[in-house]
């Protein structure tokens, strides 16, 4: 059950999480390393705590956290780093993709998302392939499957902002791929990675409360417990 104090922690966890985004992307923005490297971090841990006070499953926090492993290792150029955090980045497609199986319906119909996803994931990694570091070309092909499955999943299960989420996350890692490939890049290229990626993670989390807000019957949460009369499982309303 929310509280005034509760509800407080909330709106002043996200309003540092949009405050540490603008610090982010204004950095990227400008070329000012320095900002980019302390604020990157941050990100991840705040929406997960902001999930935290919303009474969140865990699968979600657990998601975010692993988006937070794949930050830090991505702030370094080796090659060693990249692999880790692209794991730890798929570690957090799964959660995802669990989550969206035990808390989700169908609310788009997948015979259309799906053929288009598919096809999207085709057309890139064979595009890509050629242009990939040898060492990469299995692992980014992986990785895409994982990424795009949780992208059309999510629309499917959640809903359009959650699906919204999903497109933008894979936008984002394309956006990355294509950077490793060597191929043309668009001006301050890790800003627009950045600002799709912390989009991404925003509405994914948001589309997720919603839809467990509007879903009936208890869920299994990172700790809440509603207080009734008479004992009750482990539950909330996000």
């Amino acid at each position: 059950m929310r509280t005034p104090s509760t509800h407080a922690a909330r709106h002043a966890l996200l309003t540092v999480f949009a405050l540490t985004g603008a610090v982010d992307l204004t950095s990227l923005a400008v070329g000012f390393a320095p900002g980019h490297t302390v604020a990157k971090p941050l990100l991840m841990p705040l929406l997960a705590a902001y999930c935290v006070a919303s009474g969140a499953p865990r699968l979600l926090v657990g998601a975010l956290l692993c988006g937070w492993g794949g930050d830090v290792l991505l702030l370094s150029d080796a090659d060693p780093a990249f692999l880790a955090g692209m794991a730890s980045f798929a570690a957090g497609h799964v959660c995802y993709l669990a989550l969206f199986q035990a808390y989700g319906r169908p609310r788009a119909r997948v015979g259309l998302l799906a053929p288009a996803y598919a096809t999207a994931l085709a057309v890139t990694v064979v595009a890509l392939w050629p242009d990939l570091p040898a060492g990469l070309r299995v692992p980014v092909a992986g990785y895409s499957v994982l990424l795009t499955a949780m992208a059309c999943a999510s629309a499917v299960r959640f809903g359009a902002r959650a699906g919204l989420g999903g497109a933008l996350f894979l936008l984002s890692d394309t956006l990355i791929a294509t950077g490793v490939a060597d191929w043309p890049q668009l001006p301050r290229p890790e800003f627009w990675i950045m600002l799709t990626y912390v989009a991404a993670q925003f509405l994914l989390a948001g589309g997720t409360l919603r839809a467990l807000e509007a879903r009936p019957g208890p869920m299994a949460t990172y700790g809440e417990v509603r207080s009734t009369k008479r004992p009750t499982p482990r539950s909330t309303t996000p």
